[in-house]
Parts: structure tokens; C-alpha cells; sequence
């Protein structure tokens, strides 16, 4: 019988000490093989059936956030589905946002002008949410230092006014239990801990749909694509699927894969690894004399005064980002408690 150690070891073999899956994750080698199969029957005449892939990855992805697949749209990226529904917002809607999240999550509200955007501070969402507040739209997991959202307190508040909510696990989807039924919309870029190709992102939505409207729908977006290329398309999909966009077909061939691993291995079981080698390094890092930002149940773990130590430590074969000024380390399930204990070796010399 396969373990989590035995499964990780066998679709992962870095070649350094990777320590920054919160800006791409590994790909799994059941992935690559899979987009080079793909790759080369194209280039053979003979292609395969991609689209197979994206439904694949669709209820994949379902699976994983708690929802049935008809409520999921398959994409490329966040800002899109984020322009999808800051579009859907009446003039002069108030948007309740986190200060400093992610551009892609927020700047489509920004670009409506006529728009009202409000930023609080993260720990301050619930409470900042009024009467009048349309949207409330945040980071599960903040990307610059993993800060977690109080997402059952935003939801809460939320109805309590009327709102509706939004939710981008891009950095918290393959490691955080998610329960994506509990807002209105919840989108994810699936290259970080979900460990898929880059080119990959999803949206749910609710079963009436949102409110939104398909502004970016072509052919794949009706009800029977084949019978949509050619002018408008008569009938739009009755599901989530009429705000898909045309697919990165390559891209969901490995991601088919990728996620298909995620599931065998267990969300909870990578939550539990994660954050074992996140304390690790906590832990460490006081014994530095460092003071990470508190982020408590987050694998991701932000460094103040050490972003300028990026550039060194990728010279020494560890790879992790600086993000706001800080050292920014993100631990996944490739990871070993030797990387942790190597990383904190070189900061200590």
C-alpha cells in the first residue's frame, strides 16, 4: 500500500531546496508525462482529447472545494473571473477589500470607476462589513506572508448585511480544507499548491449562477460547443460552464494529473505535513533571533529584514522569494525537515 511518503517520492525529485511553491508549485511527474503524451500526439497529427481533460480537471477541482462540478467555470486567471464579477456590480456598489491583497483579486474593481472600493486591514474585514457593502472580496490566504483570512466571521457578516462574498484560495487551495459552498464566488489559480501547469484557474459559482453575465463566452462557453463556432451562440451552458474561457488545452492535460494526486494524497494529510515543517521553521527562526509575521496555520511564513537574503540563498541552491520587503518561505509536500534545518543553516552564517 502506497504512502504519502512513498506517492510524494515518486512524482517529485527537486534538484535544489524548493521553498517556493507560493509563487509556483512543482509539477508531479504523472503531470509531465501527461503533457508530453499530449505535446507529442499533436505533433504526431494524432491529438488527444484535451477537452476530456478539462472536464476531468473541472470535477477535480470540485471534489477538492466541496461542490458539484456544474458549478465550476474553467479558466486561466484570476483577474479574468474577478472582471467577470466586478462587471456584474451595480453602479456606485460598495467593495469591501483586505489593504495589500493581491492586484489580480482587486484591481478589476478598481478599474470601474464608478465603483466604491474599501480597503480595511485583514483582521478587520468582518467587522468593516456595513449595510450598503455590495461585495466582500479577500485572499484565504494572504500571497506577501500567509496571513489567513477569518473567512467564517466575513461570511457571517456578510449575510448579517446583505453582502455577497469572494474568495481567492489561489494560496490556500491544496492545503487548506475549503469549503467553497459557503460563499458566493470562490476563483483559484491552480500553479501554486495545486501544483498544476501555469494556465490553469477556476471559478465557482452559485447554482443560480451569480448574477454575473458570460461577458467573455465564445464557442466553449454553450450548451453543446460543437454547434456554437459559428456566430452567436444560440445556448449558452445552463452551468458554470457558460463563463469558461477557451482552454489552455496543454495546461489541463497536466493538471488532470496533478490534481488527480492532490486528491489521492489527501488534503488534510498535506495540511498536517505543511504545517509541521512551517513550525519547524518558526521555531528556528526565533532561535535566530527573528520575528516572523504571525500567520498562525499557514504554510507560508514571511521574514521581516531578510528579503535582501533572496538573491544569496538562491546561490546557495534554495529557492524562495522576497514579497513587501520580507523573506517569504512556503512549505509543501515535496518538502523535508532537512530542507527546513538547510535553510536555516545558511541564515545562520
Amino acid at each position: 500500500m502506497e504512502t504519502f511518503e512513498s506517492l510524494v517520492r515518486a512524482e517529485f525529485a527537486p534538484k535544489n531546496t524548493y521553498l517556493n511553491t507560493a509563487a509556483l508549485g512543482l509539477l508531479p511527474a504523472r503531470a509531465v508525462t501527461a503533457l508530453r503524451a499530449a505535446v507529442d500526439a499533436a505533433a504526431a497529427g494524432q491529438p488527444t482529447d484535451m477537452f476530456a481533460d478539462v472536464e476531468a480537471a473541472r470535477a477535480s477541482f470540485a471534489r477538492l472545494t466541496g461542490v458539484p462540478g456544474h458549478r465550476v467555470a474553467a479558466g486561466a486567471s484570476v483577474a479574468v473571473h474577478t472582471g467577470l464579477i466586478a462587471a456584474s456590480l451595480p453602479e456606485s456598489a460598495e467593495v469591501l477589500t483586505a489593504e495589500g491583497d493581491f492586484s489580480s483579486l482587486v484591481n478589476p474593481f478598481h478599474i470601474r470607476r464608478d465603483l466604491k472600493v474599501r480597503s480595511v486591514p485583514l483582521e478587520q474585514v468582518a467587522e468593516a462589513v456595513r449595510p450598503g457593502t455590495a461585495l466582500v472580496a479577500v485572499s484565504a490566504a494572504q500571497s506577501a506572508d500567509g496571513r489567513i483570512a477569518d473567512l467564517s466571521a466575513i461570511r457571517e457578516a456578510a449575510r448579517e448585511h446583505g453582502a455577497r462574498t469572494y474568495v481567492d484560495v489561489s494560496q490556500a487551495a491544496g492545503w487548506l480544507d475549503l469549503d467553497a459552498d459557503a460563499h458566493d464566488y470562490v476563483s483559484a489559480v491552480a500553479y501554486k499548491w495545486l501544483l498544476c501547469p501555469r494556465g490553469v484557474a477556476f471559478l465557482v459559482v452559485p447554482d443560480d449562477l451569480g448574477g454575473l453575465s458570460p461577458l467573455f463566452a465564445g464557442w466553449v462557453a454553450g450548451e453543446r460547443p460543437w454547434d456554437s463556432c459559428y456566430g452567436p451562440v444560440d445556448e449558452l451552458a445552463h452551468s458554470a460552464r457558460r463563463f469558461d474561457e477557451s482552454p489552455a488545452l496543454f495546461c489541463y492535460a497536466g493538471a488532470r494529473r496533478s490534481l488527480e494526486l492532490v486528491e489521492e494524497l489527501g488534503v488534510s494529510a498535506v495540511r498536517a505535513h505543511d504545517l509541521a515543517l512551517a513550525e519547524r521553521f518558526r521555531t528556528g527562526l526565533h532561535s535566530l533571533g527573528h520575528e516572523p509575521v504571525p500567520a498562525p496555520g499557514s504554510p507560508i511564513v514571511s521574514v521581516p529584514g531578510l528579503g535582501r537574503r533572496q538573491g544569496d540563498l538562491s546561490g546557495a541552491g534554495i529557492e524562495l522569494s522576497a514579497r513587501a520587503g520580507n523573506l517569504r518561505a512556503a512549505f509543501h509536500l515535496y518538502n523535508t525537515p532537512a530542507d527546513v534545518d538547510r535553510l536555516l543553516d545558511v541564515l545562520a552564517g
